[in-house]
């Protein structure tokens, strides 16, 4: 049974005695050594502390010992004693308990629309016959052309005025549009690069949490609109920036308008 020991010869005590610690199968602990003060080791292994032990019987008699006269130092035996495995190691440290993170929210651009102007007439039914990767759109008087890389979509008018949809990013919008001149200038009109600027930006995030809409709405009823049988959102506007958010209840929210830093002119 596990707690009792009798100290035998062959284990160290205070560095005045040797005994060898084994289980006897009883009740309560026990030892038989010189000295009155030391520590227990077994196989090179520090079990425990001794104090206050005396022998009045030199024959190595046993004496029960208190169980808080044994300290533990930090390592404990498991198995049968005098065994070489078996042993688990506890250095006594409390566990560290891991500082949760705070959430990220990542703000993503998903489309950057832009407009210019090519400052020359166009003619859509040519443009449509004889450009490439164009599609001309009768009853909204316009033609649409297509790029690859960046991936946008232009809508192109005959008075010259040209819209670009499908960049993320007001670098791609520029590439884009100048890309779109210069396909109109290989079709034979006389193209200058004018009047470029950003005129909307969408961007989309989720929350970490949900959103009680309903009640966002009663809070924010100045700037907030909320119709359910019209649009599952929110429709809440900002003056400074000027933008839309739609509001879910998912936590989603979807961000529209023209930021000011991503104004700039051709």
């Amino acid at each position: 049974m596990a707690g009792t020991h009798t100290v035998m010869p062959g284990t160290l005590l205070n560095g005045s005695a040797t005994s060898a610690i084994m289980q006897n199968g009883m009740g309560g602990s026990s030892i038989a050594a010189m000295g009155s003060i030391g520590s227990i080791t077994q196989n090179g292994t520090t079990l425990g502390m001794v104090s206050g032990l005396s022998m009045s019987d030199p024959s190595h008699q046993t004496h029960q010992i208190a169980p808080d006269i044994i300290q533990q130092t930090g390592q404990e035996t498991a198995g049968p004693a005098g065994g070489g495995g078996g042993g688990a190691e506890n250095n006594g440290n409390m566990p560290v308990q891991e500082e949760e993170e705070e959430p990220v929210i990542d703000i993503m651009i998903n489309n950057v629309v832009c407009s210019f102007s090519v400052s020359c007439h166009l003619d859509l039914r040519n443009i449509a016959l004889t450009g490439n990767n164009v599609e001309f759109r009768r009853e909204n008087g316009m033609v649409t052309m297509k790029l690859r890389r960046p991936l946008t979509t232009a809508s192109i008018w005959s008075s010259g005025k040209i819209t670009c949809t499908g960049s993320t990013s007001e670098s791609q919008a520029r590439v884009a549009a100048r890309r779109i001149a210069r396909c109109l200038q290989k079709l034979g009109y006389t193209i200058r690069f004018r009047n470029f600027r950003i005129v909307n930006v969408l961007g989309t995030c989720t929350m970490p949490f949900g959103i009680k809409i309903a009640q966002f709405s009663q809070t924010h009823r100045k700037a907030a609109s909320y119709e359910p049988e019209l649009h599952p959102g929110v429709t809440y506007k900002i003056e400074h920036p000027k933008a839309t958010l739609k509001i879910f209840s998912t936590g989603s929210i979807t961000v529209t308008g023209m930021m000011a830093f991503f104004q700039s002119s051709g």
